[in-house]
């Protein structure tokens, strides 16, 4: 059974939970934990996150005030090049030293919208509160914070529709484009004057 500190998301805080008012810094690279987007737009199982930022020593818990910063693997959805960013945000999350015991709801479950809320920002101590594990924190952080439409630049021109070439290097590259729904009808129509004026071949006489 593996333990709470061999965890790579591990971070220590036996010193700051002794009481309040107590604090540490953190400022270091977890891995990334598996599952953050796909082969599109995502980050890799294993990359570098780096977290910076304040552990504050409260009554009944831990929290957590931090800047998360990671590498991003994508490509840019119109032309399709890699695009070289990384996903930024700021949580702050409460780590309690006790889970709360659910109030009995008597066969009716009521959630309100500011307790639903606030539930997405607390996450358990490890057994004993010697230690936070961040993994769980860092999955739903990056996973939120994943671009839906990444682009190379907000003005980015795409491919073109007919042959694929990148309008970004070619903004001039144009295609004649020939409307042919009307062709058959066009067929149609010069067939059937050729047969009411079979001699003419479709030309008049001067």
């Amino acid at each position: 059974m593996s333990r709470p500190e061999d965890s790579p998301w591990a971070v220590s805080v036996a010193q700051v939970s002794t009481r309040a008012g107590q604090s540490t810094r953190v400022d270091r690279d977890f891995p990334a934990p598996e599952g953050i987007g796909d082969q599109v737009v995502g980050i890799p199982a294993g990359t570098p996150v780096h977290v910076a930022g304040n552990i504050d020593s409260l009554v009944d818990g831990l929290l957590l005030q931090a800047h998360i910063s990671a590498p991003l693997k994508t490509e840019c959805t119109r032309c399709l090049r890699p695009v070289n960013t990384s996903i930024q945000d700021d949580p702050v999350v409460f780590f309690p030293y006790k889970e709360p015991e659910p109030e009995p709801t008597h066969g009716k479950e009521e959630i309100l919208a500011d307790q639903e809320e606030a539930s997405g920002q607390t996450y358990p101590l490890a057994t004993g509160g010697a230690f936070m594990d961040l993994e769980a924190l860092l999955r739903d952080t990056l996973v939120e914070s994943l671009p839906l439409q990444p682009l190379c630049r907000p003005d980015c021109r795409g491919l073109c529709p007919q042959c694929g070439m990148d309008l970004n290097d070619h903004p001039d590259h144009r295609h004649e484009m020939l409307d042919d729904r009307w062709a058959a009808l066009e067929g149609l129509k010069q067939r059937l004057e050729q047969e009411e004026n079979p001699g003419s071949n479709g030309q008049t006489g001067e």
